[in-house]
């Protein structure tokens, strides 16, 4: 069986990475971009400044977008698209964290496709480029700065919806450490939590190959030195350096592996009740790697290692027991709370509904085992319980 890896064309990562980005996108010959943020990000904290000032500095022209919220949904795109076509704009910068990113990423499809950004649910539904997108990252979780993925919410349906196709690719990523050591402690916590989920689903998926799964095992060695420390104190550079390196491991294994059920469910709880992904996933991360060890328990002996486990006297069912209680021990020490029940509109009776979306999530088509939806509404109240 042949296997696909998936990559961005240029990808400029550490100190200093964001002045090198100019001569990058001075040697693409664009002339006017859109920037895609969010408004916390542009009118509050005044964050785009380092972007409008390299784009001036350079000579290309600009407009701001900074409707995007956490979660981003199918009207955002449309405005952001209108916002596009109505300034004649020739590429965008997205500038954030995964919502940004992916409301590009949807933007540029719409914008050399037209339609409504639905059409292109699922798999491979693009029938040419993006328009093309500098994603300039300030985050070390959704590594949708350098992906295939885009994750749009359809208000309509109460649903995440996944685009998946190497056209959404961007055409340079830009991963700077020194823009995300203002991330404050709860969001440094959630986006680690998010790289996790990434890595371990990325090394069980059933598309798993020696390469992504080298990728995969060197992040989660990487989350698991240093999240805490990037959480305890954000200006420890040498811990935001090794995060920004593990998102983007992480952002390696699962952009060509693919994901697992841990997202397919958190996608719902986003879509439904919109909650924060990353939290979504650290709750969920354990409890479906419980149910995937019975299928692989052989893939948990290296992920109990990469944690920090000494797995020489385990047998491989020993080994995922040791590498689920150094998840949910990492979850507890960044603060992630222990289960679903913590948000108050989560409830029980909606659980059915939510197996039945997550059946349907591209995401889990990679999982190692496929869940009945009796096992997705029984993982949901595991969660829902802690």
């Amino acid at each position: 069986m042949a296997y696909y890896f998936f990559m961005p064309a240029v990808n400029i990562m550490g100190s200093g990475g964001l002045a090198d980005a100019g001569r990058e996108i001075q040697a693409l010959g664009f002339k006017k971009a859109l920037i895609v943020t969010d408004a916390p990000l542009h009118r509050e904290l005044k964050a785009t400044k380092v972007v409008t000032d390299l784009l001036d500095e350079i000579g290309v022209e600009y407009a701001v977008y900074d409707g995007v919220e956490p979660n981003p949904n199918t009207a955002q795109v449309d405005a952001g698209t209108a916002l596009l076509r109505q300034e004649g704009c020739d590429f965008i910068v997205s500038f954030g964290g995964g919502s940004p990113h992916d409301a590009a990423k949807a933007i540029g499809i719409l914008a050399t496709h037209g339609g409504d950004i639905r059409d292109f649910e699922g798999i491979n539904k693009m029938t040419k480029p993006m328009l093309p997108l500098v994603a300039i990252n300030t985050t070390s979780g959704t590594a949708s700065e350098m992906t295939r993925f885009a994750i749009i919410t359809d208000e309509t349906r109460h649903v995440k919806m996944a685009i998946v196709d190497w056209r959404t690719t961007p055409t340079l990523s830009v991963d700077d450490p020194d823009l995300m050591e203002a991330m404050p402690p709860a969001l440094t916590a959630a986006t680690g939590m998010d790289a996790l989920t990434h890595a371990i689903e990325a090394y069980v998926s059933t598309a798993a190959t020696p390469v992504t799964d080298s990728a995969a095992l060197h992040a989660i060695k990487l989350v698991s030195g240093f999240l805490a420390r990037a959480v305890k104190d954000g200006h420890d550079h040498e811990a935001r350096e090794m995060m920004t390196y593990a998102e983007f491991l992480a952002g390696m294994a699962f952009n060509s592996a693919s994901l697992g059920y841990v997202h397919a469910m958190a996608h719902q709880l986003g879509g439904f009740y919109d909650l924060p992904h990353g939290v979504c996933n650290a709750i969920l991360l354990p409890h479906i790697q419980a149910y995937n060890a019975r299928a692989v328990p052989e893939r948990f002996v290296e992920i109990a290692g990469a944690m920090g486990v000494d797995t020489r006297d385990l047998t491989p069912a020993e080994s995922a027991e040791a590498a689920l209680t150094a998840i949910r021990a990492l979850s507890a020490e960044v603060g992630i709370p222990p289960n679903l029940a913590a948000f108050d509109v989560v409830k029980p009776e909606d659980f059915p509904t939510l197996a039945d979306n997550a059946m349907r999530d591209a995401c889990g088509v990679t999982n190692p085992k496929q869940p009945v939806k009796d096992e997705v509404i029984a993982l949901f109240q595991a969660a829902y319980q802690g």
